[in-house]
């Protein structure tokens, strides 16, 4: 099973985010790895989590989460080719058919660590000042 959309992403919520699906859907020991492409700010605004301290990101996908459970994002930003990888951890989940039309997936808090802080910052910057717009987001 894909994480992947089954509309068009230009008629996603999220359009722009591109989550593919877990390396490790087996759940054993090691945290599941999801690869996270933005290809738009407004793709990154719309998922980005400011009231986490350090961090973290809303990730769309249909796989089965629990609060807690270690996941490994390959995150790609906007405009940027690097690939950053991000310990985080399950934070909150957004069940299938939520109210409100809000995409299924999971926010993931980034760990406490000198790595994420520069991978929070790096997104604060791409965001500018449309980190406090009141436009919708798929996250709190």
């Amino acid at each position: 099973m894909s994480d992947q959309p089954s509309q068009p992403l230009s008629a996603q919520p999220n359009a722009g985010l591109l989550a593919a699906s877990p390396a490790n859907p087996s759940g054993g020991a090691r945290p599941s790895v999801i690869q996270v492409v933005f290809k738009d700010k407004n793709a990154l605004y719309a998922a980005y989590i400011p009231v986490f301290t350090d961090g973290g990101l809303f990730v769309p996908t249909q796989r089965p989460y629990r609060l807690g459970d270690d996941i490994y994002l390959l995150l790609s930003l906007p405009d940027d080719n690097q690939r950053y990888p991000v310990a985080g951890k399950v934070a909150w989940l957004t069940p299938a058919n939520a109210s409100g039309g809000r995409t299924q997936g999971l926010g993931v808090r980034f760990p406490a660590d000198d790595k994420s802080r520069l991978i929070k910052l790096k997104i604060e910057e791409l965001l500018g000042t449309s980190i406090s717009s009141s436009k919708p987001t798929q996250t709190i």
